[in-house]
Formats: structure tokens, C-alpha cells, sequence
């Protein structure tokens, strides 16, 4: 089984209007779908900047010589291409979320389908896993966070069932936590999809996934030329609000900032009113596709403070 097969492939790098000669970020590696599809355009003169958190991800690393790979969250992404004196991009991608390999690992905790540590962690590393944090945080800090990440209805139910549960036994596998949630919810058709909200909740929590995605997106004006893209991949409501807000003001809480004129001050464009989506044969294929929405931002030539000076 492929590490990760990438959703709307050809129309994302089609977005990304490779130049051969030009510069790219690959901001979410994981099993190089994107990176060789981009690869198979770029000349020799071209440059790629692959970066994961997850250091499994590089063992799919083509040997390139275009390639410069990163083992960082993408939140890191200003100091490391200062780090490495990288040239203004052409261009980014970001296929946000949990990948198809995640998911498939039987040892990680990404899913419920198998009996292992709840872990979670994208980034071995990290100091926090979904045990420590089911463990530490109080019961209206659980609540909201299914609330609001999963939009799981009675969300204080499973928040009170698991203060009550850890006073007994810590939760630290995947299994006590699936039962757990099966006692709360009962079983049926609609067992799986809550589940899949549940764990889709800690998981984001861990990696900290939201803020991440706006640290990115306040960095990026710095590093893209004039008429560069921005493509981004999301499967999750609030991820799509960030990047759409972003695109659309400059500012990822939508509150655009704007001059004497009253004009938007925002360093991308937006290309598209609404997202893109995998057409139905994809998503038969790939069921991962059916939540994503696919987004472009160009560069345009209003700077924000702090930004570095360029002319159109």
C-alpha cells in the first residue's frame, strides 16, 4: 500500500503553474506525491524545499539533487529558508492533516481501527501525546475541544465520562478510548463517524495543527514572489476558514486591515469565490478526498508591514 496517495494531484500542481526554472516549497512531504509530481516539471535549475515533522516521511525522499528536505513543522518555515539563504518561491503546497500512512500505522494511535498507544504525536519527538493530554486537561477544556474540533454533539457527556473513567484507570490506548466512547454513544451506524471526530480531535490538539497553520500563513508573504502561488489542500471546516480568511484579507481571523482608502491590504488574492473538490470517481477511489477543499492564493503586490520591499 503507498505511503500516501496525494487527493486532486494534477490539479494542484496544474494551480501551482510550475516554472522550470523556479523555487518550491513542498510544506507537507509526507509520501512525496506532490514533491515528484512538481520534480517531474522542474529543470535542473530548479529548487525544492521539502519539510515534515515526521522523520518516517524521508524514507520515500527521491535522490534529487533539487531537493533540500526540512524534518520541521512547517510553522518553522521563515527561519529555516533564512537558515538556508533560499531564494523569493514560486510557489507552495500544503495537503493539511493526518496522511493515508498515519492512519494505516497499526503503532502510532492515529486511528481506531487497531489497539495501540494513543499517541498521536506526528513528530516523535513532541512532548505531548492523546494519553497526556486526555490525562491533564479539565473537563470543560475536553468538552470544548470536541465541540469545537469535532462537532460532536454531547460533547460534555464524553468529557465528563472520561474525568470519571481516569480517576479509575488512565486512558493510554486506543482501545479504552474506543469503548469508552462506544459506552457514551452507544453502537451503530454511527459509531465509526464519531470515532473519527473523536480521535480527529486529539489528534489536531497534539500537533497543535490550527495554530501551526497560522503561524505559516503570516510567514509566507516574506518568501513568495510577486505572482507566486499558494495551494493548499484541507479536510477540516476550520482549517478551510483560516486559509480562505488568509487569502481573502491578510489576516487569518478574516478582519481584513485596510488602507487610507479603504481598500484591503492583503499580500495574496484569492483565485477562486468558492473551493475546489475531487470529482465523484476520486472519491470513490480515494475516500480521503471527500472532506477536502482544495484553495489558491497568488501574490500580489500589496505589502504588509514588516514584510520585505518589493515593486510590481
Amino acid at each position: 500500500m503507498p505511503y500516501h496517495s496525494p487527493v486532486l494531484l494534477e490539479r494542484s500542481i496544474e494551480l501551482l503553474k510550475i516554472d522550470a526554472h523556479g523555487s518550491y516549497a513542498d510544506l507537507t512531504f509526507g509520501g512525496g506525491g506532490h514533491s515528484r509530481a512538481i520534480l517531474a516539471q522542474l529543470g535542473t535549475e530548479g529548487h525544492l524545499y521539502c519539510f515534515d515533522r515526521d522523520i518516517e516521511a524521508f524514507t520515500n525522499l527521491p535522490q534529487d539533487s533539487r531537493i533540500v528536505p526540512v524534518h520541521a513543522n512547517y510553522a518553522h518555515f521563515a527561519r529555516w529558508l533564512r537558515y538556508l539563504n533560499a531564494p523569493l518561491l514560486d510557489g507552495v503546497i500544503l495537503d493539511l492533516g493526518v496522511s493515508s500512512h498515519h492512519l494505516d500505522a497499526d503503532t502510532r494511535g492515529f486511528s481506531y481501527r487497531f489497539d495501540a498507544p494513543l499517541d498521536m504525536r506526528m513528530n516523535q519527538q513532541g512532548n505531548v501525546t492523546a494519553s497526556m493530554l486526555l490525562a491533564s486537561y479539565e473537563e470543560r477544556e475536553l468538552a470544548e475541544l470536541f465541540q469545537t474540533y469535532g462537532e460532536l454533539r454531547n460533547a460534555n457527556k464524553l468529557a465528563h465520562a472520561i474525568v470519571e473513567e481516569r480517576k479509575v484507570t488512565p486512558l493510554i490506548s486506543t482501545g479504552q478510548l474506543a469503548a469508552l466512547v462506544e459506552r457514551v454513544y452507544g453502537r451503530g451506524g454511527h459509531l465509526p463517524k464519531i470515532l473519527a471526530c473523536v480521535f480527529q480531535t486529539l489528534r489536531i490538539e497534539v500537533n497543535a495543527e490550527l495554530e501551526s497553520l497560522e503561524r505559516l500563513l503570516q510567514q509566507l508573504p516574506e518568501f513568495i514572489k510577486i505572482g507566486g502561488r499558494v495551494v493548499v489542500l484541507a479536510y477540516h471546516s476550520l482549517e478551510d476558514k483560516l486559509v480562505k480568511n488568509y487569502f481573502r484579507t491578510g489576516r487569518s481571523s478574516g478582519v481584513a486591515e485596510r488602507d487610507l482608502f479603504g481598500n484591503t491590504v492583503a499580500p495574496f488574492a484569492l483565485l477562486s469565490k468558492g473551493v475546489e473538490r475531487a470529482c465523484e470517481e476520486e472519491q470513490i477511489e480515494n475516500s480521503r478526498s471527500r472532506s477536502a477543499r482544495l484553495r489558491v492564493g497568488e501574490r500580489v503586490g500589496s505589502l504588509k508591514k514588516g514584510c520585505i520591499n518589493e515593486s510590481l
